[in-house]
């Protein structure tokens, strides 16, 4: 029982982090067509969020499988 809930909050921490970069990569591409000449600009900024955005998924779905291990009785 404890193991489905670990996948169900792995499952939970990898769809919050597709649907924030999803959010960031359409709010650039709105910017960019706005503000073409700043597009290296929000492009770094897009990236940086990005990965910012996985480490948490990342960090999410490991304390999900670490919470899998039941204690020793």
């Amino acid at each position: 029982m404890v193991g489905s809930i670990a996948a169900i909050g792995a499952g939970i921490a990898v769809i919050g982090a597709g649907l924030g970069i999803g959010q960031v990569g359409g709010k650039a591409m709105e910017g960019i067509a706005r503000q073409p000449e700043a597009a290296s600009k929000i492009q770094t900024a897009m990236i940086i969020a990005a990965a910012l955005i996985e480490g948490v998924a990342l960090f999410g779905v490991v304390v999900a499988f670490l919470g899998n291990n039941p204690p020793a009785a």
